[in-house]
């Protein structure tokens, strides 16, 4: 006798064979028993999961020798006939190659004459979906009203082509795809059955790669068998289907979680091997992250589709769950930029080394196993380019302040002092000098205390040692005096904060403002100061109180309150000052919510407004105190309040011309003639926010 496949040979002969699908033999099998049955019934679901069998079955219910029922007996002859393809009154249709209309209208014709054996004429058209609209017209009339010995079955992988009027014409069953542990139980079974020895693994494996199709694990369960010699063992099913050993995944991350470099490059390398799919690699590694995180969430919602539960529960366990999401999100993005690097595996280990190399550093749940070194030394400073700062700043001239942010110590006030020092990164050795140096001349400026109150409105007190030159003592700089409004190109305030806080996280702890901060000496990790903090004067200023005026303008998120007073005096002197000083970016924002309080010699008073007190630190402070002495030639000593200004400043001003223009643009329109005329001719009416203020230049 001929082999018959395993596929064939373990087709279900009834309902209760059947694996799975139980929400739909459900329904059937009470409309059976209760003689309810419709006149067409319409099966969708992918390949593979019962849509024919289930058909099949049905129409040995309808016609078995012992009435309609759920349990055909399996032995008359119209069961046998059915089950092996001959049953003359079981018409099977293959609509793929059966499509034309032509081929409908013969089938049709055959409708109205009665069974020939049993008792109805079950018409089985598989694959719905591929007849032409003409044929779905044609069958129109016929599926809504048959004769009554006629039952239609119809089967389709999809049901989306289907029109609208034949799905309102059947009762429509949707069958699931089959869950791998379903797989392996009903493969387990069969085995067992065969006498075919297996291993677990292999069955897991076979699973998988079905997809959800149980004809399909059977198909490849066949091959296995033919594979292995009789075996189906996980090492033949590996390497037939080509796939990746799950193991090997989780030794990627261990190694990662270790923070074992070399045990991770080893595990890469022995993945190489196998020539595997490098996307799919990192395809697989998600799939493991996610069940990882649904662990954490929620152990108990962790399935054992794979057969690894108690490996994910075992991971989850050990792996930080801020790691696990970071691991996830960078395993996308390398998948993404997958096809850009120079190849496959290099780009594979660069998402590793990446996985590795960030890591969250101060948390609670932080790795528990530093990184191990890989015996290259740590980075060390650079002597010819510290040589050269060290020389950039030696004839730079004495009021260039480096005030470096500090480190703060746990408890709550933390002294220190800002000497003012040039911008010099000292050598890592100092080479021997041959005769004495004289000491440096040490600079008038005065250390400064810096007092960063509870909340922010509080002051920030800043008192450096008066000096006795006046505020006009030296000439400003030659300045085009350019007008307030020209609207040049701002430079984005979210750009500059995200790096000014990257350069100063040394200093602003989650309660910086509940400390008392006193800077003492300068913080080698600070770098100097650069010709970026310093602007032309003619384009940066200009342009970032000129985005102030734009309505548009997104740099400012904090709309500035109108002044209680307008600004006389030194705060009206103030804003002219602010103009010349080419400041830009978050020094720019801080200078412009000032305003000037009092000048007693070289010893200047600002009030900032609190809103802006998140965005002042003592880099900021530094950066404008440098810049009004760059301004004046001189050393200043400059003190900032966080109290709410009482004159207008700078920010403030600009609001208000912008309101100014606004209004006057508003105005202009309301008692324009042709508008007024078009208001009462036609009813028009305009609408709020599209009206905006047109700057004209001069001629």
């Amino acid at each position: 006798m001929s082999y018959q496949v395993l596929a064939r040979k373990w087709r279900p002969r009834s309902f209760r064979e059947m694996v799975g699908q139980t929400h739909v033999l459900k329904a059937l099998i009470n409309a059976l028993d209760s003689q309810r049955l419709h006149h067409a019934y319409l099966f969708t679901g992918t390949r593979g999961v019962g849509k024919t069998t289930i058909a099949r079955i049905i129409a040995k219910c309808l016609n078995c020798e012992t009435g309609i029922s759920s349990t055909p007996c399996g032995e008359c002859s119209v069961c046998r006939e059915i089950d092996e393809g001959r049953f003359v009154d079981l018409i099977e249709v293959d609509a793929a190659s059966r499509t034309k209309v032509e081929d409908t209208r013969e089938l049709l014709d055959n409708v109205q004459y009665a069974p020939s054996r049993g008792r109805y004429k079950v018409y089985l058209i598989d694959e719905v979906h591929m007849l032409s609209s003409h044929s779905f017209n044609a069958l129109l009339k016929t599926l809504e009203e048959p004769p009554p010995h006629v039952k239609f079955l119809l089967a389709t992988t999809d049901p989306q082509k289907l029109p609208v009027t034949i799905l309102s014409r059947c009762l429509q069953f949707s069958l699931k795809n089959m869950p791998p542990e379903r797989v392996v139980e009903h493969l387990t079974h069969v085995l067992g059955v065969e006498q075919v020895p297996f291993e677990e693994d292999a069955l897991w494996l076979l699973g998988r790669a079905a997809d959800g199709s149980m004809r399909d694990a059977m198909s490849l369960t066949d091959q296995a068998i033919a594979f292995g010699e009789g075996k189906v063992l996980a090492a033949d099913v590996r390497s037939m289907l080509g796939t990746l050993d799950h193991g090997q995944v989780y030794g990627v991350l261990q190694a990662l979680l270790e923070g074992d470099a070399r045990a991770l490059l080893e595990a890469v390398r022995h993945l190489a091997e196998q020539g595997p799919d490098w996307a799919g690699v990192l395809a697989e590694m998600l799939n493991v992250l996610h069940r990882v995180a649904v662990a954490q969430a929620l152990p108990d919602a962790v399935d054992n589709g794979q057969g690894d539960r108690d490996r994910v529960l075992a991971l989850a366990q050990a792996l930080p769950a801020e790691d696990v999401q970071f691991y996830y999100q960078m395993g996308l993005i390398g998948r993404r930029d997958l096809p850009l690097a120079p190849d496959p595996r290099s780009g594979f280990e660069m998402v590793m080394l990446r996985m590795l190399a960030f890591r969250p550093a101060d948390s609670d749940n932080a790795p528990r196993t530093p990184l191990k070194t890989l015996g290259v030394s740590p980075a060390t400073t650079d002597s010819s380019s510290t040589n050269v700062a060290g020389t950039a700043a030696s004839a730079a001239p004495d009021h260039d302040l480096a005030a470096k942010p500090v480190a703060p110590a746990p408890a709550a006030a933390v002294s220190s002092s800002v000497p003012p020092q040039p911008d010099t990164l000292p050598a890592p050795a100092p080479a021997p000098a041959p005769a004495p140096v004289p000491a440096p001349v040490p600079s008038p400026t005065a250390p400064a205390h810096v007092q960063v109150p509870e909340s922010p409105a509080a002051a920030v007190e800043v008192t450096p040692a008066p000096t006795s030159q006046p505020l006009a003592s030296k000439p400003a700089p030659s300045v085009v005096d350019v007008p307030w409004n020209e609207p040049p190109a701002s430079s984005p305030v979210a750009v500059e904060t995200e790096a000014v806080e990257q350069r100063t996280a040394s200093i602003e702890t989650a309660e910086h403002f509940a400390a008392v901060v006193e800077v003492s000496e300068p913080d080698d990790e600070e770098p100097p100061l650069t010709d970026e903090d310093y602007f032309e004067v003619e384009t940066q200023a200009e342009a970032y109180l000129d985005g102030l005026d734009d309505p548009a303008s997104e740099q400012h998120s904090v709309e500035p309150a109108p002044a209680v007073e307008p600004a006389t005096g030194l705060a009206a002197e103030w804003q002219d000052i602010y103009l010349k000083l080419g400041l830009a970016g978050l020094t720019g924002s801080i200078a412009a919510n000032c305003t000037l309080i009092s000048v007693e010699g070289d010893r200047w008073l600002m009030h900032l407004d609190p809103a802006q007190s998140a965005l002042f630190n003592t880099t900021q402070h530094r950066r404008l105190n440098d810049a009004l002495n760059q301004y004046h030639g001189r050393t200043l000593q400059l003190d900032i309040e966080l109290q709410t200004p009482q004159q207008e400043t700078p920010a403030q001003a600009a609001a208000r011309r912008r309101g100014e223009r606004q209004r006057a643009a508003e105005q202009s329109i309301q008692t324009d003639p042709v508008v007024q005329q078009l208001m009462q001719q036609f009813a028009a009416v305009i609408r709020d926010g599209t009206i905006e203020p047109v700057e004209h230049s001069e001629p």
